[in-house]
């Protein structure tokens, strides 16, 4: 019986990572997953390093790294690169920052045209909406 370590078809590794085949086909043409050579008249298989490999990219975008960004991440994984990986993380903190910033701003503006929503001036019936014909 075949090792499963580099068994895998296209839609069961995919199935393993947690995404679709076309999520494996677009992050082999960006050049973040290595597309394994085909033996004549077979088809792909691929391994559970691929697997890992996914996993990771999908765990660096759900902390806000760009796919250029994961790629970077990628390239510095071997473990002698901490400092490089830490400078990139500390650039994706302080954008997270920025926008967190900008999120309370707007929470609040909008947290004070809700509460004001029942105010009337003059003619016009909804603050909201004046409000956003003033901006």
């Amino acid at each position: 019986m075949e090792s499963t370590q580099e068994n895998l078809t296209i839609g069961v590794f995919a199935k393993a990572a947690g995404v679709n085949v076309e999520t494996i086909r677009f992050y082999q043409r960006k050049g973040l997953l290595l597309e394994p050579d085909r033996p004549y008249g077979r088809i792909r298989r691929y391994g559970q390093a691929d697997v890992a490999r996914v996993k990771f990219v999908k765990s660096a975008q759900r902390l806000g790294f760009n796919l250029d960004e994961v790629g970077q991440l990628l390239k510095l994984e071997d473990g002698t690169h901490c400092n490089e990986a830490a400078e990139l993380a500390s650039r994706r903190l302080g954008d997270v920052r920025t926008r967190l910033a900008d999120l309370q701003r707007i929470e609040a503006a909008l947290s004070k045209l809700v509460d004001e929503r029942n105010v009337r001036h003059g003619n016009i019936s909804c603050p909201l909406i004046a409000a956003l014909h003033c901006r």
